[in-house]
């Protein structure tokens, strides 16, 4: 490369952006539309030529449009068939195509490295000769393989940027990738752009610009991606703020399969954002307990929200966990302490107990639990803690009776349920959720076995689960999963930040993309139809921290929920839009180093009458951190308009 095109190289490197939208389209028309609309946001675009049957017809045109809209810088695209594009015909027609796109007007022209070598030597140079800089791109569809050995074969070409993309086949995968990027960073000059395809690929689209890639690459909307795994541009910039990454970014994320449809980066992200907090939480798609904890290791991950099938997988892998969870035996939440250990928590319990509570009372209540996995053994436990009497039903009948000895609950025959009342049907399973597949059950029940005074399903996406749907028909008051679902993630909030979480906000970002999300009008109320109701009178205090001895302990404080006291329920239910979320005290984590450690019980927990400032607890209340003042949902207009789906 000679001193001019080093030159030119270097000016345009400076006018990129760090995310470049890929357009397709069948026709020029539709390409230009698309373009158009990114443009708005912004000037770094990817024209993807093999889509288009005759792209070399439709040149013309695109020349008009890059000269009309001069602050553009676009690459082109025209990747073989063989080489994973969507253009028949061969490597030398492809070079046409390109060498036309650079001379109408594109900056940049994209070409595969094995293309390249199976062309003339002068290809680099004539492709630069008719003004484009020039991407040398490799991709492995299968694997994440000889990265190193990748990039050696590039570098003879001397490209102005070298891509590479292999496909992340475990959260590992995505290590190599960024480690990778890290050995290269130092004399590449901002000329490597890395990325790992796939759902567990994720994690280096966001977290690859902070360890050197140049730019990544996003679809300009859901629906329309270009490559496995690829995130739209809107997602990438208001979801993640991902021009907003950087070394002290903590990085959080949820842990489990399948994440496709999870709402828990959305809804995370929101509240960091709305509490200023610098921090990203990702989608981290596995169901290797082992796998997510080198990742979460070497990362290092701060804090992780643990779904399917890993609440009780992750157990071993825990320094220590809180009684509750013990006794469970599984977590839904995990921290990461200072001196880099892990401590679980099960936040479940306080997501499925709490709405219960403002609607009944579970002492001597009759509980009918649906599954016998990580979330409904916080479920049966936590009614069963509450004096409610628990039946537990599942379709593996010896994890039903396991569940039920270690718990002290009884089992249920299926036979039984059309002659039996309960007060309270929970569904535990994922039978109804939007991600469970085709061969899915459509309902775990039928109507006539949905005999209750309350039924409540934990699924949260549909927001009306063909169970809840039932149970409406035969006049059954229900609670969605929704309510659940923000309450357990509200929990999680303050345990990694020591913040009260802004529950509000993020109540109001998942009832809308669960209503951009749906299908069909059936699929999800509107939003005035989700009965989310004020918080109890009395609230739950933690149990006490078991004595332990070892060299570095943790304790573990929680400071009691102050609420003042309601004279009567309210009657008719609030809608969810004006709810103020309930005042929870921030979760505390400190470390103490010392010979011999013992941890402090809390309070017990206070009567269901309140307790008279005067015979309050002797020692001094935490100080209340100041909330800031949340506005109303019709004034905060949201900017999460991107699909949640992964």
């Amino acid at each position: 490369m000679d001193t001019a095109t080093q030159i030119a190289s270097h000016l345009l490197r400076s006018r990129l952006g760090k995310i470049c939208v890929a357009i397709t389209g069948a026709t020029h028309e539709e390409m230009i539309e698309k373009a158009a609309e990114v443009l708005k946001e912004t000037n770094f675009i990817e024209f993807r030529l093999d889509y288009l049957p005759k792209p070399l017809v439709a040149l013309p045109r695109l020349k008009q449009f890059l000269s009309d809209n001069g602050a553009a810088t676009a690459i082109a695209t025209c990747r073989c068939e063989e080489n994973g594009g969507k253009f028949h015909g061969s490597n030398n027609a492809a070079l046409e195509v390109l060498h036309k796109a650079a001379e109408a007007g594109f900056q940049i022209v994209d070409i595969e490295l094995e293309s390249v070598e199976k062309l003339p030597k002068s290809t680099i140079a004539h492709l630069r000769e008719a003004g484009a800089a020039v991407i040398i791109s490799w991709h492995d569809f299968h694997a994440t393989k000889d990265l190193d050995g990748v990039y050696k074969r590039i570098l003879p070409f001397k490209p102005d940027f070298i891509k590479i993309v292999p496909t992340a086949r475990t959260l590992s995968d995505n290590l190599t990738l960024i480690r990778f990027l890290e050995r290269v960073d130092d004399h590449a000059h901002d000329n490597v752009v890395a990325i790992c395809m796939g759902e567990a690929g994720i994690i280096s689209r966001v977290l690859g610009l902070r360890a050197g890639s140049a730019f990544t690459f996003a679809s300009a909307s859901v629906g329309e991606e270009t490559a496995p795994g690829q995130i739209a541009a809107r997602t990438l910039i208001e979801t993640y703020r991902i021009d907003q990454v950087d070394n002290a970014t903590k990085v959080y994320g949820v842990a489990g399969n399948p994440l496709s449809s999870s709402l828990s980066p959305i809804m995370m992200n929101t509240a960091f954002r709305r509490e200023t907090v610098n921090a990203v939480y990702l989608a981290l798609q596995t169901s290797k307990v082992d796998d997510l904890f080198k990742l979460a290791r070497e990362i290092p991950i701060q804090g992780l929200s643990v779904t399917m099938p890993l609440k009780q997988d992750v157990m071993p892998h825990l320094e220590r966990t809180d009684p509750l969870s013990a006794k469970i035996g599984a977590v839904n939440t995990i921290t990461r302490l200072p001196d880099g250990k892990f401590y679980g928590f099960n936040t479940d319990v306080a997501g499925i107990v709490g709405p219960l509570e403002r609607r009944l009372s579970l002492k001597n209540a009759k509980v009918l639990v649906l599954g016998a996995g990580g979330v409904a053994r916080a479920a049966v436990f936590g009614c069963r803690d509450k004096g409610a009497e628990v039946w537990v039903l599942n379709r593996t009948v010896e994890s039903a009776h396991r569940l039920a000895r270690q718990s002290g609950a009884k089992t249920m025959r299926r036979d039984q349920l059309a002659k039996t009342h309960f007060d309270v049907i929970i569904n535990a399973t994922s039978v109804g959720m939007a991600a469970a597949g085709k061969n899915a059950p459509a309902a775990i029940l039928q109507p006539s076995e949905i005999n209750a005074r309350l039924v409540f399903d934990l699924v949260y996406n549909p927001i009306e689960t063909p169970l809840l749907r039932m149970a409406r028909q035969k006049g059954i008051p229900v609670i969605t999963g929704v309510e659940m679902f923000v309450q357990q993630g509200a929990r999680q909030f303050e345990i990694w930040t020591g913040k009260p979480a802004p529950e509000e906000e993020m109540l109001r970002v998942v009832l809308h993309s669960l209503r951009q999300n749906s299908e069909s009008g059936e699929s999800a109320l509107p939003v005035g139809k989700v009965e989310i109701l004020p918080p109890p009178v009395q609230h739950v205090e933690p149990e006490p921290v078991a004595k332990v001895e070892p060299k570095i302990t943790t304790v573990i404080k929680q400071a009691p929920v102050k609420q003042a006291p309601v004279k009567a329920a309210p009657a008719k239910p609030v809608p969810a839009a004006k709810v103020a979320p309930a005042k929870h005290a921030p979760v505390k984590v400190a470390v103490k180093v010392t010979a011999k450690v013992t941890t402090k019980a809390p309070a017990k927990a206070v009567a269901k009458k309140p307790v008279p400032a005067k015979k309050a607890v002797a020692k001094k209340p935490a100080p209340k951190p100041a909330r800031k003042p949340v506005s109303k949902v019709a004034a905060s207009k949201s900017k999460a308009k991107t699909g949640s789906r992964k």
